[in-house]
């Protein structure tokens, strides 16, 4: 069993930051990447990016990866997800998830958190 606990959303202005945590326990071993996700209201969830937990390689959403970073602390267990430069299209609840490949694709995630709400506005 892993569980997932999201923080670090909040309101925020266009053109703003912020720094989404992820904290990861349980019994990570059997699993190699760590996902970040986001729904936002009347759409479907999509894949904003991924970081393999033991290499480190990344995958990002192309609307993202210039203005988005994830990074992983593994003796804190934790996983960041930085974004900068905010848009109000990227207003949504972002999750994170753990899962056996480094795809956008939830299917291939498999423990999920309970999400953080993310909103960009004046």
């Amino acid at each position: 069993q892993v569980q997932l606990v999201e923080s670090g959303g909040g309101l925020v202005q266009p053109g703003g930051s912020l720094r989404l945590s992820c904290v990861v326990s349980g019994s990570t071993s059997d699993f190699y990447a760590v996902g970040w996700f986001r729904q936002a209201p009347g759409k479907e969830r999509e894949g904003v990016s991924s970081i393999s937990l033991r290499y480190g390689g990344t995958v990002y959403l192309e609307s993202v990866k210039d203005r988005f970073t994830t990074s992983r602390d593994n003796a804190k267990n934790t996983v960041y997800l930085q974004m900068d430069s905010l848009k109000h299209e990227d207003t949504a609840v972002y999750y994170c998830a753990i899962g056996r490949v480094l795809y956008l694709d939830a299917h291939g995630y498999d423990y999920w958190g309970q999400g953080t709400q993310v909103t960009v506005s004046f």
